[in-house]
């Protein structure tokens, strides 16, 4: 039980601030119709972070962190997609409450940002494999299996949770102006994450 909670209240921790991965969850649950049309990147979203989480659990974290060279490309590459990232949603058209405006992702192309901003983000590769990764290392057996089943449960939980939470905002956002706000909200998050870990790669160098 004790693993159980350990997992659960670090992966939420973890989950909770609002970074590159969360705004994209919650924008495409504003964008889309139906709830149903954001699952492809729920779905992605969800599964990436189970993939980290399992890499992290089994010790991947130890090759990642004993090698300069691909902690700094890791981190170089989610500068260059986090600017990218916070200039498409600067500049992305409002949506209001009969999506007039806007784009909207087809599934396949919800499921390719999802794993992107999954998997390309440093933020999240950091937190899984260097936080949940050694946090598992207090673990042995089947504490280790609760440990890890609660950290995923909280991913899926979350997005699922996010995407909701963005579809209400999207029924109720007849004018385009919450989204219009999120969007701006959203980019300065995006480039200030990007900040940080310009901060972080210079210091590595």
């Amino acid at each position: 039980m004790h693993s159980f909670i350990h997992g659960f209240l670090l992966a939420f921790g973890l989950i909770l601030p609002l970074g590159v991965q969360n705004v994209f969850i919650f924008n495409q649950g504003v964008l889309q119709k139906q709830f149903r049309y954001v699952l492809p990147a729920v779905i992605t979203a969800s599964l990436c972070d189970t993939i980290l989480i399992l890499f992290a659990v089994f010790g991947v974290s130890a090759m990642v962190f004993t090698s300069i060279w691909l902690k700094t490309g890791l981190l170089v590459i989610g500068i260059i997609f986090l600017l990218y990232m916070g200039w498409s949603t600067w500049t992305a058209d409002p949506v209001n409450g009969n999506h007039e405006k806007g784009e909207i992702f087809s599934p396949k192309k919800q499921m390719v940002f999802a794993a992107s901003v999954s998997l390309l983000n440093p933020h999240a590769i950091m937190d899984t494999i260097g936080v949940i990764g050694t946090s598992a290392l207090h673990y042995q057996g089947m504490e280790k299996t609760v440990f890890t089943c609660a950290t995923i449960l909280v991913s899926w939980l979350w997005f699922f949770g996010l995407a909701f939470a963005g579809r209400i905002v999207g029924k109720i956002n007849q004018s385009g102006k919450v989204s219009r706000l999120i969007n701006k909200v959203s980019a300065l998050i995006i480039w200030g994450a990007a900040l940080y870990l310009m901060k972080l790669t210079i210091g590595e160098m």
